[in-house]
């Protein structure tokens, strides 16, 4: 089998931290683009993006920047106010991103983020940001979309306030310098089953957890909010299976998992010696690859899957 480190995603997962230390630093050139404190705000993606999207939106409303909503843009509420939307596309190409922000444009301000500046989303947005510098080669998703939360976090931050216990976008880079060489426990890599947690702003990484372990590796993996997990996704959880949580544990959570006899990864839990939640994603990400390789899948060709969704005939 291909040697982990021969892949062009796992290339591109152990790049996170200096990318995103490159996003900080390019903040001033994408501020405009960014939702300005006070406005009212919706952010839409599809997949990945919309899970950034998710994340996003609690850490910019708790933080007090202003309402904040997310949508996959296939669902987004036309007709609803906003003083702002702000679609998020790695290829610049997505159909349900492009129909809704053509659908409110001239009526609504518009802005963007994407990889590539060749691509339909410069015109249909007001304003983009171009993060050309964390784009992929790779179908799954990884560095562009953690990259751009990055950038969010970091004009967040620019602006004063972050929620309380959310660590700065500097701290976020030296956890994620760990995270990409920290070691994966055996009985983590060998379980035939993961449900990944989260609160807040992390469930947004627990969904996107998920979403990697589905794409790149084939595996049974679930996604829920953290205090959710007792009221029905614990049946699933025994031994061999794993209730990994992003961000922190509620209380009596661990027990609960420990006597139905499950693996507890808890590595985010904000307090210290953990590392931030966004650095855990990239071990998550690093699990998804080493259980495609075992299974003699290829994380760079998933399965029925293609870099960006264009629909033919849409009507969004």
């Amino acid at each position: 089998m291909t040697a982990p480190n021969a892949f062009r995603t796992s290339m591109e997962i152990v790049s996170q931290p200096a990318v995103w230390k490159r996003a900080g630093e390019s903040l001033p050139a994408h501020s405009q683009v960014l939702p300005r404190r006070g406005e009212r705000v919706a952010v839409i993606g599809c997949g990945t993006s919309w899970f950034m999207a998710l994340a996003y939106a609690e850490l910019r409303e708790r933080g007090g920047h202003g309402e904040t909503d997310a949508f996959a843009a296939s669902a987004f509420p036309f007709g609803r106010a906003y003083d702002r939307v702000l679609g998020i596309s790695r290829s610049g190409t997505t159909t349900e991103v492009l129909d809704a922000l053509a659908r409110v444009k001239g009526v609504t301000p518009t802005s963007a983020i994407t990889a590539d500046p060749a691509t339909p989303i410069i015109r249909a947005a007001d304003s983009v940001a171009v993060l050309d510098f964390a784009d992929e080669e790779s179908v799954v998703q990884t560095r562009f979309a953690t990259t751009v939360l990055a950038l969010l976090r970091a004009h967040l931050e620019s602006e004063g306030v972050l929620p309380e216990g959310v660590r700065s976008l500097a701290q976020a880079v030296q956890d994620a310098e760990a995270a990409v060489s920290m070691p994966l426990d055996a009985d983590v890599c060998d379980a035939e089953q993961f449900t990944f947690l989260g609160t807040g702003w992390t469930y947004g990484l627990a969904l996107e957890a998920a979403l990697k372990m589905r794409e790149a590796a084939g595996s049974w993996t679930e996604a829920y909010p953290a205090m959710e997990y007792r009221h029905g996704p614990i049946s699933i959880t025994g031994p061999g299976r794993v209730a990994w949580v992003l961000g922190s544990v509620p209380q009596g959570l661990a027990d609960d998992v420990a006597r139905v006899g499950g693996t507890l990864v808890a590595r985010s839990a904000g307090v210290a010696g953990q590392i931030d939640p966004l650095a855990d994603l990239i071990r998550a990400q690093r699990l998804a690859v080493l259980c495609a390789e075992s299974r003699g899948y290829n994380p760079d060709r998933p399965r029925n899957l293609t870099r960006s969704v264009v629909l033919e005939d849409s009507h969004a």
